[in-house]
């Protein structure tokens, strides 16, 4: 059994509009440590992220405690919106859920997201096979993969995770065979 735990990032700081260097805000950084908690005793052996820095630096304090390093997967980086800031982000989130193909110019659609996404996920569980894994991820990469296994996963519940910032979720597989799923809401747990 290879068990995953996709971990969406800590709260971004939202001032920062470059997507590959957006970091955490502060809240976020201290969130992280949610996170840390979380994991300490699951016996995460591998440490994987998007290459995004609000991901990396989420779970980067547990993979130092933990004596791993992480290691960047491009492909599980989140979905390029286009070459401008989204002011009315709920709508083009919304059009997008409806419609798995839109996207702007010079944006991904959801469809391309989630092949990207699952297509490193079946890498990662052939070459990490019966291991336990931390994988720092983000909100839409995150659905588009919770949808191709659960296709009744949608928009709706989208927006329940929309300001869950960090939010887990655990997969278990038997090789490449999704065997279940659960997500898990941090700040409900008593962590402390």
């Amino acid at each position: 059994m290879t068990t995953i735990y996709f971990v969406r990032h800590a709260e971004p700081d939202l001032n920062i509009h470059d997507d590959d260097l957006r970091p955490l805000s502060t809240k976020g950084m201290s969130d992280s440590e949610f996170v840390t908690q979380f994991l300490k005793d699951k016996k995460i052996e591998i440490a994987l992220s998007s290459p995004y820095k609000r991901s990396v630096d989420t779970i980067l304090p547990f993979a130092e405690g933990a004596g791993l390093t992480v290691e960047t997967i491009e492909d599980f980086r989140e979905r390029k919106v286009d070459d401008v800031w989204i002011e009315d982000f709920t709508a083009f989130t919304r059009r997008q859920w409806d419609d798995f193909s839109y996207k702007l110019a010079n944006g991904e659609c959801l469809l391309e997201v989630q092949n990207r996404n699952i297509r490193a996920l079946e890498e990662v569980l052939m070459k990490y096979k019966g291991k336990n894994i931390v994988i720092g991820t983000h909100g839409t990469a995150l659905s588009t993969m919770i949808n191709y296994y659960d296709n009744s996963y949608g928009y709706e519940d989208f927006q329940v995770i929309a300001q869950l910032f960090p939010w887990v979720v655990k997969m278990e597989f038997n090789d490449e065979t999704w065997m279940s799923i659960e997500k898990i809401d941090l700040f409900m747990l008593n962590l402390t």
